[in-house]
């Protein structure tokens, strides 16, 4: 900001400057903003709301398996409650969140002065409600909304859907869209918008690992556009790509949506591994271990993701080559995962820690995320893939990645930036009643799941058998526990908005990195010089 006084001469242009530059007022600040940090906050609120909404779902969900019977709703609408909480958690709640923390962060963290195409960024994130409000619509049609399960697998896409698939597929296409403009910002900016002396390895993790993920977005969205327009045309327009009995055939839809799905899953968790590797390093007051090595992980995982899509169809009769094949690409992706663990764990080590909410929701995510990556080994083994697929300890293997991964990571990201975000200082009592009752209940949550998948309890199913039914009641507490917590994470972020501690610059003394140089709260542009990097 200029520092011309009132009694100046050309304090009056100033002003007039600030006009057009500064943040404007009023609701059209919001519709119309070009600004990577206003449509960040877009983003993360979205985000946000979307998370509230497939929790909501989730809340339906257990509550109609608290008990064996049929308690509360119809097995249709079950499966509608199933298939768009999926749908929501995925595409409205983990992805956005990403992209509003690329939004606010990646120009920060490489002093650019914004996104390189900004009004793209602004439609980017507004086409965002519009799809979701398309999708939710379709609950309250006539025949319901998508009840096929979030992987829409043909033929319950196909052949035995509700009338409302047509808007399930339009609202995938602009969700897609979306994403595939998101992620080319990302990548020309963070090729083309590096402060000089910003050279590939003195990138910081998180914009490492959002550039990978950009690609990985731009590679695989066309895909699932080809599947879900396929989907479309074998239902409406009389085509067979996955009806046998026209010549197609539906283990096809599980090989090209997989094709999409599994680096999708990589989608979702290594932005995550860039938001602990600048979290973990600055709590623990040392530089990250092995940052080279990181990088090269990140890259190798993002390869890897490719070669592994089938181990999600192990029963559906491939040869025992391809079988073989699929298993151990997969167990390899365990080596490169492995190697960030180590790394993480080695920066801690005899490290000056402190445990701030953010490092406690990075050490959670550790642990957890480990949890989640060896399910995801014993789900590699293809004769034991055969005993726990379409069991819920498939379901607990991708909530143990997604929630204790994804989104701890995002919480971590929320408390370790809420300062730099709003200039104030969020209240650590609070954070830390959050984090407890967060980790607890997510634990309580999921982790039984683990035997009831090994019991034999299919995923997916409204009733179930005698057997289960004390594991799903407690199952059904963490659940309703769980969600309750979140609302403390809401209480935080609102209090921290509204005022308390004024925040320094630099918050946390530990931490690294150009977005650290500027005041708190970040002026509405951040860098109208690029700063120097040494």
């Amino acid at each position: 900001m200029s520092t011309i006084t009132q009694d100046s001469p050309v304090a009056h242009d100033d002003h007039h400057d600030d006009h057009h530059h500064g943040a404007p007022k009023g609701i059209m600040r919001w519709i119309l903003t070009t600004n990577h940090k206003d449509i960040g906050t877009l983003y993360l609120w979205f985000s946000f709301i979307m998370f509230l909404t497939g929790g909501a779902m989730a809340m339906v969900i257990r509550a109609e398996l608290f008990q064996p019977g049929l308690q509360l709703v119809e097995p249709n609408f079950f499966n509608q409650m199933t298939t768009v909480h999926g749908l929501v958690m995925v595409f409205g709640a983990v992805m956005p969140a990403f992209t509003g923390l690329a939004n606010w962060l990646i120009p920060m963290m490489i002093g650019a002065p914004d996104m390189a195409l900004p009004r793209m960024n602004n439609w980017s994130f507004w086409i965002l409600p519009f799809a979701f409000v398309i999708l939710l619509s379709s609950l309250f049609m006539e025949g319901g909304g998508p009840n096929f399960g979030w992987t829409f697998y043909a033929p319950l896409s196909t052949t035995y859907s509700p009338d409302s698939t047509a808007l399930f597929v339009f609202s995938v296409h602009i969700m897609g869209i979306s994403s595939i403009m998101g992620a080319i910002n990302v990548v020309v900016t963070i090729v083309n918008m590096r402060a000089p002396g910003m050279t590939w390895m003195k990138l910081p993790l998180f914009v490492w690992t959002w550039l990978i993920t950009a690609f990985l977005l731009i590679a695989v969205m066309p895909v699932l556009a080809g599947t879900v327009t396929m989907v479309l045309t074998d239902k409406y327009f009389g085509t067979a790509f996955f009806d046998a009995a026209g010549g197609g055939d539906p283990v096809m839809f599980q090989h090209i949506f997989w094709f999409f799905g599994h680096p999708e899953v990589y989608i979702m968790i290594l932005p995550s591994f860039g938001i602990i590797s600048a979290i973990v390093p600055a709590f623990s007051r040392k530089p990250l271990f092995g940052y080279a090595s990181m990088v090269y992980a990140t890259a190798s995982i993002a390869v890897l993701s490719f070669l592994v899509w089938a181990h999600h169809m192990f029963t559906t009769g491939m040869p025992v080559f391809a079988e073989l094949f699929f298993m151990y690409c997969t167990m390899l992706i365990a080596v490169p995962t492995g190697v960030k663990v180590f790394n993480w764990v080695a920066t801690m080590w005899r490290g000056s820690i402190s445990f701030e909410t953010p490092m406690l929701f990075a050490v959670a995510f550790i642990i957890l995320f480990t949890i989640g990556g060896f399910s995801g080994l014993m789900l590699a083994i293809t004769p034991a893939d055969f005993q726990y697929h379409d069991t819920y300890f498939v379901v607990a293997h991708f909530h143990y990645v997604l929630v204790t991964g994804a989104i701890f990571s995002i919480m971590a990201a929320a408390y370790y930036w809420l300062p730099k975000w709003t200039g104030n200082m969020y209240s650590e009592t609070l954070g830390r009643w959050h984090f407890w009752c967060s980790v607890i209940s997510v634990n309580v949550l999921f982790f039984p799941m683990h035997f009831l998948g090994l019991a034999g309890m299919p995923r997916r199913i409204p009733d179930y058998a005698i057997q289960f039914a004390d594991v799903n009641q407690i199952v059904s507490i963490g659940g309703f526990a769980f969600g309750l917590s979140q609302f403390i994470f809401l209480a935080v972020v609102l209090k921290c908005i509204r005022g308390g501690e004024k925040a320094p610059a630099k918050p946390w003394e530990g931490s690294e990195g150009l977005e650290w140089t500027i005041p708190s709260p970040a002026p509405y542009h951040s860098f109208t010089t690029p700063p120097e990097v040494k």
